[in-house]
């Protein structure tokens, strides 16, 4: 067997965001949002199964919005690759969803809750070890919340490292799923035994998807694979230009240090002369500047080479 990665849109769509998925949706909410409590028992997905063009696909990998039976409504996002301000669009699609509700004639008691999930697969907070957060509206020294309306909710990916061996409770399956499904050759006892994981993953398998679908599926594939290695390009790019930065930073430093013990304080026209000066050009300064006998002589040699 060979499996789909749920990271990608068409897979997660068709996993969870089926009509024919709400035991599968059921499952993995009450896992993640409601560690592990059988909270919620029915739901309803807003939003229909739709995996999309792949010409269309968005940054976020994955977008629906379920109701549960206890009034809340959740809006569920796969991110797979970071963007930029990754935090602001999460507060603002939140706060727009909740806003949405109402229209002009209906009053804010008939408001209901939300909850926006996002897994992602990317670090997010580096300053915490744990795996999945939760944040909500609290006071800032007690814990007292300003109405249990609004929560966010991130899932890091990377920072799960457990084996198949390991895994203890049902949201440990549910994120080795969605983290290592396409690595399984077949569906393990420990993940079988849960019928939705189960069921998960028979609608993962590629050889119970059409032609067309396969056709998606390797279209979305590649178009991760290419953003991916993008991302890592720029990233490898930005390393070297901070190297050479960082290396012209501390030899303007050395070369200022030099310059103040030889003559005291220069203006600031001065420092911006020589901080705007090539790695070439201040190796070269820094051979001559024992030569110059006063901060006339230094001017003119900036003058000559700036």
């Amino acid at each position: 067997m060979t499996f789909i990665s749920p990271k990608i849109d068409f897979a997660f769509k068709k996993i969870f965001g089926s009509v024919h998925s709400q035991k599968i949706l059921i499952s993995f909410l009450n896992a993640i949002v409601y560690n592990n409590q059988n909270v919620i028992q029915s739901l309803k997905i807003i939003n229909p199964y739709n995996p999309g063009v792949t010409n269309n696909i968005k940054d976020t990998y994955f977008d629906f919005k379920a109701l549960l039976d206890n009034n809340y409504t959740v809006v569920i996002k796969m991110q797979a690759l970071k963007i930029d301000d990754f935090e602001k669009p999460q507060i603002y699609n939140l706060a727009k969803a909740y806003g949405n509700q109402l229209d002009k004639t209906q009053g804010y008691m008939m408001l209901q809750p939300f909850i926006a999930l996002t897994i992602v697969d990317f670090v997010l907070f580096e300053d915490t070890e744990r795996m999945i957060t939760k944040f909500r509206l609290q006071e800032e020294k007690k814990s007292i919340y300003y109405e249990d309306e609004l929560t966010l909710m991130f899932v890091e990916l990377p920072k799960f490292n457990k084996k198949l061996l390991e895994l203890e409770s049902l949201s440990d399956k549910w994120i080795y799923f969605i983290k290592s499904a396409p690595n399984l050759e077949v569906i393990p006892e420990s993940l079988e035994e849960v019928s939705e994981i189960e069921a998960a993953l028979k609608i993962a398998n590629r050889a119970n998807l059409n032609n067309k679908e396969l056709e998606e599926v390797e279209q979305q594939e590649k178009l991760m694979r290419d953003q991916q290695g993008q991302i890592s390009f720029a990233r490898n790019e930005g390393i070297e230009i901070g190297r050479e930065e960082g290396i012209g930073i501390g030899v303007v430093k050395q070369i200022l240090r030099q310059i103040r013990r030889k003559f005291g304080e220069i203006s600031p026209e001065v420092q911006t002369q020589i901080e705007k000066l090539s790695l070439e050009k201040l190796d070269i300064l820094g051979e001559e500047i024992f030569d110059l006998a006063t901060v006339v002589d230094l001017e003119n040699w900036l003058n000559n080479n700036g």
